[in-house]
């Protein structure tokens, strides 16, 4: 439905919404506030370290950044679809999963949800922790605490500031790769490192999922940071500024990661903060560079921080029809999050790298069907035909269970075992494929055609055209 667009009122320094609908008069921003957000989101130290595994773990340098750059492209397409909803409804992400699982049923993929706003938090904290504790002079677990007292008081503030720190972080994040790449270029032979050319199926596809599933994990909220765009803003320019921001934070990020693993070796893992910062000898650029680490890990965790209130505060509503989430409920919720992810973070910090990869990977079971359902529904049977209200009553129009969109969904987790290839478990047909781990690629397609197939009772609910609170 074509909406005109309204005069919006100045946004407040600090969020007032939760997971309300949005609307027109307190849209805002724009695609530039967008592309630097997902630029500094991913130009970050835990994105060179998820680079480095691919070295890590048997790869060479040229394969490598290939397969990461293909992973890029194929993830960042399914996660900028999604941002690409957030203008159109004008609600975080995972709210509208009750459209394909009903308002009850949508708690399933929420909660995996929240389990990975914990997991990517806490591997955030561990690293910015250590940036932390070098620039104040004071132990990781300190760093670890001062860092997350400073998420609860942006995440609090939410959308506007965070989009504010996106754009500081965009500039410092440039700046600080810029001087790396040109002190890890002028000190080592890159040139001998792209000519050592060792091509292995099993490796390159490890490298694409690595970067992939990279991708991927962001579908499930970044609508959260486009929701408050205006409702006549450009499907297909909402797709481009989110995708090529993520798409190219992430790329620069994992390549100086394969660079670094390939030139430091072993002296790379368990000390990727402390490696970095040595490329800046010492002093004041040193201290810097601590500080561009720690600041670059700002923008990211607190957009987990956030979305693991919208997150939480999306199970209430639904499980307590008409609760409103007040601003002490907001609270409790960031400070109970950040605090789960800080408590992770110090007490495994030192058996950070494996841990995290296997981590990431097992993360590729649990949302790539979720998210081939929610875009296969959205584009091609709602197409932004909501009806807003109705996600809000468990007797209304989306009910209380899709058993279609559940059962699919669970299908397509277990579909995925057998070729899952983890540090947790190895699926039977991982070695008849050459140790190739596939999972995150039926993952997508075995749901998205089911889904197709079985799931137009979606569009016959559908109304004619969105239905907007009254």
């Amino acid at each position: 439905m074509s909406v005109p667009r309204t005069s919006a009122a100045p946004p407040a320094a600090i969020e007032v919404r939760s997971i309300d609908y949005i609307p027109d008069t307190e849209r805002h921003g724009g695609l530039a506030s967008q592309f630097t957000l997902w630029l500094a989101a991913n130009l970050q130290i835990t994105a060179i370290v998820t680079g480095a595994l691919a070295v890590v773990f048997g790869g060479d340098v040229f394969w490598s950044l290939i397969a990461l750059l293909c992973g890029q492209v194929v993830g960042g397409a399914v996660m900028a679809l999604h941002a690409a909803q957030g203008p159109q409804l004008g609600l975080p992400q995972m709210i509208s999963s009750r459209v394909q699982f009903g308002v009850y049923g949508a708690v399933i993929p929420i909660v995996a949800v929240c389990l990975m706003y914990i997991g990517f938090s806490a591997s955030g904290c561990v690293l910015a922790g250590q940036a932390v504790g070098r620039l104040l002079d004071v132990d990781d677990a300190a760093g670890i605490v001062i860092f997350t007292a400073f998420i609860v008081v942006v995440t609090i503030c939410g959308y506007r500031v965070i989009h504010v720190l996106g754009r500081v972080a965009s500039v410092v994040g440039v700046a600080a790769f810029v001087y790396m790449f040109a002190r890890l270029f002028a000190t080592h032979d890159v040139s001998a490192l792209l000519a050592q050319r060792h091509f292995s199926l099993s490796q390159f596809l490890l490298s694409m999922s690595l970067s992939a599933s990279w991708q991927i994990a962001y579908g499930p909220y970044v609508a959260d940071y486009s929701r408050y765009l205006p409702r006549d803003t450009s499907v297909a320019r909402v797709f481009a500024a989110v995708g090529l921001g993520s798409v190219l934070g992430s790329q620069v990020s994992m390549t100086f990661g394969v660079f670094a693993a390939a030139v430091a070796g072993k002296e790379f893992e368990h000390h990727e903060v402390a490696y970095i910062v040595a490329l800046g000898s010492a002093g004041v650029v040193s201290s810097l560079l601590y500080f561009s680490i720690a600041f670059g890990k700002v923008t990211v965790t607190a957009l987990n921080a956030y979305g693991s209130f919208m997150s939480v505060a999306t199970i209430v509503s639904g499980l307590q029809r008409g609760v409103r989430v007040s601003v002490r409920h907001r609270f409790f919720y960031i400070v109970a999050m950040v605090g789960v992810s800080a408590l992770l973070a110090i007490t495994g910090r030192h058996s950070f790298l494996k841990a995290f990869e296997a981590f990431i990977l097992c993360l590729l079971a649990v949302f790539t069907p979720w998210s081939a359902i929610n875009l296969i529904d959205y584009y091609c049977f709602t197409r932004s035909r909501y009806d807003v209200p109705a996600l809000s009553d468990p007797d209304g129009r989306y009910g209380r269970w899709n058993a279609t969109g559940i059962v699919i969904y669970l299908i397509g987790i277990l579909v995925q075992v057998p070729f899952l290839s983890t540090a947790f478990y190895t699926g039977p047909l991982v070695e008849p494929l050459g140790g190739v781990d596939v999972s995150w690629i039926v993952g997508l397609i075995v749901p998205g055609i089911l889904y197709y197939a079985l799931g137009r009772a979606s569009q016959r609910r559908a109304p004619p055209q969105i239905i907007l609170p009254g």
